[in-house]
């Protein structure tokens, strides 16, 4: 198995994790599995609901669900995209190969 494209956000909010700061986020590319439960329709869509399911799956470091939820929307909308481009082709994303 090739290791796993991650593209890094850096957050407008960090998230606070008791005395730890998260400011910059890596997202993986999700595989099928990951997907389980969701509508890749849905996440295309950046509907809030299935981005917010998928992101615990898919962040480094993993994000609880509630940190999730308390992410600012400009955060939350930014990271939203950089997941659906996860959804082109890769010859059509401009995201590095696998």
């Amino acid at each position: 198995m090739s290791e796993a494209t991650i593209v890094s956000v850096t957050l407008e909010e960090p998230v606070i994790r008791g005395e730890q700061t998260i400011a910059e986020l890596g997202l993986r590319r999700p595989r099928s599995g990951e997907l389980r439960g969701l509508s890749m329709i849905d996440i295309v869509q950046l509907k809030i609901d299935a981005v917010h399911e998928l992101l615990p799956r898919i962040t480094v470091p993993p994000l609880t669900l509630p940190e999730v939820h308390a992410m600012s929307v400009a955060d939350l909308f930014t990271i939203s995209t950089k997941v659906a481009d996860f959804f082109i082709p890769k010859d059509q994303s401009g995201l590095p190969s696998e």
